[in-house]
């Protein structure tokens, strides 16, 4: 009897993601097959909560899935299916809830009855991610206890909650054991890690010195952080590391204008903001930060989206994720006076697009003639340690950290690159 089949969905966040390929590991080692959905008897979907919008995707994902030809289970998991279980599984005969993402491999296995042991402790990467990816994610944290006022995951999450630094460390090596150079530290939170040890607590800058100390990895990247929770420790543990940390932090700006961030209920005033970006700059050297942006935030008027887009010109993102504000029913902006016109917030988007290249292209530019680190993901190419991308020299092989000048860029901000062989890391 040949293996049954199983595709993924994966929406949303990087935490998604992460959580994905852990999933599609453990259900390949259970004695299933990744295969494409068209050819799957159980697709897994990963759902998303954070906007309207994204759980539209997520239902719509949800019926293109259970109405294929071969009529697959499909299991929805994720924060769509903790808010909305019911809602979900009315939506097909064949669709399946299972809020508790740690139990979808034996929900499928249970269903199509599939022989073989349920697999425990190992999150088996390999080289590859199961999900494609060669820089494996780790999640180090969960949860969030923030309420911005357009949010509704903290609801689908729960409180924030830690992994223990023990448990990091064996994932941390387990994914160099099997190839990977860099992995990537990720948490719907991440600032928020807190973990207790003899009597300690450690936080964030802890963890990264506990991983660096205690496992060969080439190379830690943090996922997105809060700026209250960038502080000089955290500065610090990176200017130390001489690139074990990834030069780079996506730090979550949304708005660039003061009474803009008040009305979404965020923590932190640009002064603050800056000033973490200054403060990592000035112990960091050729420090990368990314930042997710929201246009058409209700009440936004002309001016504030003015000031806005001035403070991210000042920040000089290399990356910034631009996002049309899309009411999420259930939270308190929802029902904000003076939401802003569609025709309006495309407009804003197109203009926030625009100078987030030429950002990227002033930073990359800005590059040239420096050293860094490169984790090279396919032939020829790579990710920098200021997550650009960047262009080696094809004989380097897949998974290699190598260090590299950076001697010009290809069209608005591939770097191109050449090898420090004397000083490579593969």
């Amino acid at each position: 009897m040949s293996a049954p089949g199983v595709a993924f969905v994966s929406l949303g966040c990087r935490v998604n993601r992460v959580e994905t390929d852990v999933i599609v590991s453990e259900l390949r080692r259970a004695g299933f097959e990744l295969v494409r959905e068209r050819d799957a008897a159980v697709i897994v979907i990963n759902t998303c909560a954070v906007t309207g919008e994204a759980e539209a995707k997520t239902r719509k994902a949800i019926r293109h899935a259970a109405g294929l030809p071969q009529h697959p289970l499909v299991i929805a998991t994720g924060c769509v299916a903790t808010l909305f279980a019911g809602e979900l599984e009315s939506l097909a005969p064949n669709v399946l809830v299972e809020v508790a993402k740690g139990a979808v491999t034996r929900r499928g296995r249970g269903e199509l009855q599939v022989d073989g042991q349920i697999p425990e402790g190992s999150l088996g990467f390999g080289t590859v991610t199961a999900t494609g990816r060669t820089r494996p994610g780790i999640k180090v944290q969960d949860g969030c206890d923030l309420r911005c006022t357009y949010c509704i995951v903290w609801k689908a999450r729960g409180a924030s909650r830690s992994v223990a630094v023990s448990e990091v460390i064996r994932q941390v090596r387990e994914a160099c054991d099997q190839g990977a150079r860099e992995v990537v530290l990720t948490g719907i939170n991440l600032g928020r890690y807190r973990c207790d040890v003899d009597g300690h607590r450690l936080r964030l800058p802890e963890l990264l010195d506990s991983i660096l100390d205690q496992t060969d990895v080439g190379r830690v990247r943090l996922g997105s952080i809060e700026p209250q929770d960038v502080d000089e420790h955290l500065a610090d543990v990176m200017a130390a590391s001489q690139g074990r940390v990834a030069p780079f932090l996506h730090m979550c700006l949304q708005s660039g204008c003061d009474e803009t961030l008040k009305r979404m209920g965020r923590v932190y005033d640009t002064k603050l903001f800056a000033h973490r970006m200054e403060l990592v700059r000035e112990r960091v050297e050729h420090a990368s930060f990314g930042t997710d942006l929201i246009v058409g935030f209700p009440g936004e008027t002309e001016l504030e989206f003015a000031q806005s887009l001035a403070f991210c010109e000042r920040a000089r993102f290399s990356h910034m994720h631009v996002f049309r504000y899309s009411k999420r029913p259930g939270t308190p902006a929802a029902t904000m006076e003076n939401q802003v016109d569609a025709v309006v917030s495309a407009r804003r988007s197109a203009a926030a697009q625009d100078l987030s290249q030429r950002m990227r292209h002033a930073e990359a530019q800005a590059l040239v003639g420096s050293d860094d680190l490169v984790v090279v993901q396919a032939s020829g190419t790579g990710i920098t340690g200021g997550l650009f991308d960047a262009k080696v020299d094809e004989d380097i092989p897949i998974d290699a950290l190598v260090p590299v000048r950076i001697v010009g860029i290809e069209g608005s901000s591939v770097l191109r690159c050449e090898a420090v062989r004397s000083r490579a890391h593969d």
